[in-house]
């Protein structure tokens, strides 16, 4: 399988969150706001790392005809492990684990070494400390601007600290990380997400739940652009 190139790091991406869109038409959806999108984000929980259950690899692999954007899928998962050889099977092109879990240097090596863009995950009240030591060894740091599990939550400012923290390491150390947030991102919070130093901003609701998801779209992007100016 040939598996799609992520762009250069920093560069300012919009991903989509597919957890939001409606399952049932879920091709459509993605086509709808492909014009818009960077990175396809995919929310996968297993009811036990955070109390919801979405989607796994068959999804995956469903939508992969529909769309040739980076398939940007986090791993909300207590073993995510066991599952990253059936994700990449499927169509991901990056994977991203919690460091919470732990393993972290094992998961790192073992999703690097099936070709995949690695990423690593922080929740809100985890501190940078606990990712710090992995940065030159993964593609993507996500700190999670609300608890996962649900959708539609509220931005929680208080991360922002964290994200300049991780902008001034990342940046200082020239390393090759994109910064991503995901939870309450839309036409207010993403300016403020893009000055602290995120370049990907995950966003469902913002997107998928107006009447018009192109158009929301677009407008989540020149928001962004205005954090960047």
């Amino acid at each position: 399988m040939t598996f799609i190139e992520a762009g250069p790091p920093g560069a300012l991406r919009i991903a989509p969150s597919i957890l939001a869109a409606d399952f049932g038409a879920l091709a459509n959806a993605v086509r709808e706001i492909d014009a818009e999108t960077d990175w396809l984000h995919v929310d996968v929980m297993d009811g036990h790392f955070v109390p919801n259950v979405s989607i796994g690899p068959p999804v995956v692999q469903s939508l992969r005809p529909y769309s040739d954007r980076f398939f940007d899928c986090h791993l909300m998962m207590t073993d995510p492990g066991r599952y990253l050889e059936a994700f990449k099977n499927a169509g991901a092109d990056g994977c991203t684990v919690h460091v919470e879990i732990g393993g972290t240097a094992s998961l790192i090596n073992d999703a690097r070494a099936l070709g995949l863009r690695v990423g690593l995950a922080a929740n809100p009240d985890t501190p940078f400390e606990k990712v710090a030591p992995f940065l030159g060894d993964i593609d993507l740091l996500l700190l999670m601007t609300v608890f996962p599990g649900f959708g539609g939550q509220s931005f929680m400012s208080d991360v922002m600290g964290k994200v300049s923290e991780a902008r001034r390491e990342v940046d200082t150390n020239s390393l090759g990380v994109d910064i991503e947030v995901d939870g309450g991102i839309d036409i207010v919070t993403a300016p403020v997400a893009v000055e602290a130093g995120a370049n990907v901003l995950v966003a469902g609701s913002a997107i998928f739940s107006r009447p018009e998801p192109l158009l929301a779209a677009h407008a989540l992007r020149e928001a962004a652009l205005a954090g960047r100016r």
